[in-house]
């Protein structure tokens, strides 16, 4: 698959030739300033939780590409009374067939609210699941138990995982939640675009090479093909 980093935890995958884009934070990080957002192609957009760093560009890009927007029912809805009425809600524990692929809900410890406010239900991870492979978006969570499910009950060649420590996770859990989920190589995000979240990042990844696990870093405006 074809993976692009558009900063923070923005991600664009491309799979069984759609264009997938994980929550969209682009025009309003200064260290993503070299990303055009309005040229960011999109057939779906999933949406982890509501918080502004996930979802600034959400109504943009959704009305531009009429991308099909996959997210909580409170966000659905949310997203309906804006106009934006290309949406799938979902909820922790669903799973649900796409063109190109299944995606099931898990558990994301974090909490959820809109910019304005507005409730935004609960936070969710997604596993995608392909003809191509499965991979794992955490969104922004702790170290939870509820990834053991993963491992048990899931194959994922790769996860997207933060490591930013303060609002979620830092590299000493991500490493145990790669062990959690048995896999092996982890794309991190959710590091350096606030003073909170700066990180060592060669400290990270030596920490993760000492593991036994590959922690795989983008530079903003990257592609990587990660199998």
């Amino acid at each position: 698959m074809n993976i692009t980093y558009f900063g923070h935890s923005c991600f664009g995958v491309e799979v069984n030739g759609k264009h997938l884009i994980f929550d969209p934070f682009i025009s309003q990080n200064e260290l993503a300033a070299n990303i055009d957002v309005n040229t960011v192609k999109a057939d779906y957009i999933l949406v982890s939780h509501g918080h502004f760093d996930h979802v600034a560009d959400l109504v943009s890009i959704a009305k531009r590409t009429n991308a099909k927007v996959i997210c909580s029912w409170e966000i659905h809805t949310w997203l309906n009374n804006q106009g934006i009425t290309n949406t799938h809600p979902m909820n922790v524990g669903g799973k649900w067939k796409f063109d190109f692929g299944d995606v099931k809900c898990v558990v994301a410890v974090h909490s959820n609210s809109l910019p304005d406010g507005t409730y935004g239900g609960n936070p969710m991870g997604f596993i995608v699941e392909t003809n191509l492979g499965n991979f794992y978006y955490a969104g922004d969570t702790a170290l939870t138990y509820d990834m053991k499910l993963i491992g048990d009950y899931r194959k994922v060649n790769f996860a997207f995982l933060p490591i930013g420590d303060n609002f979620t996770m830092g590299p000493d859990n991500a490493i145990i939640a790669a062990e959690f989920i048995k896999c092996d190589k982890i794309i991190g995000m959710h590091y350096d675009t606030f003073g909170f979240i700066k990180i060592e990042k060669e400290v990270a990844v030596k920490k993760f090479d000492n593991a036994g696990r590959e922690l795989i870093l983008f530079n903003i405006g990257e592609v990587k093909t990660i199998k």
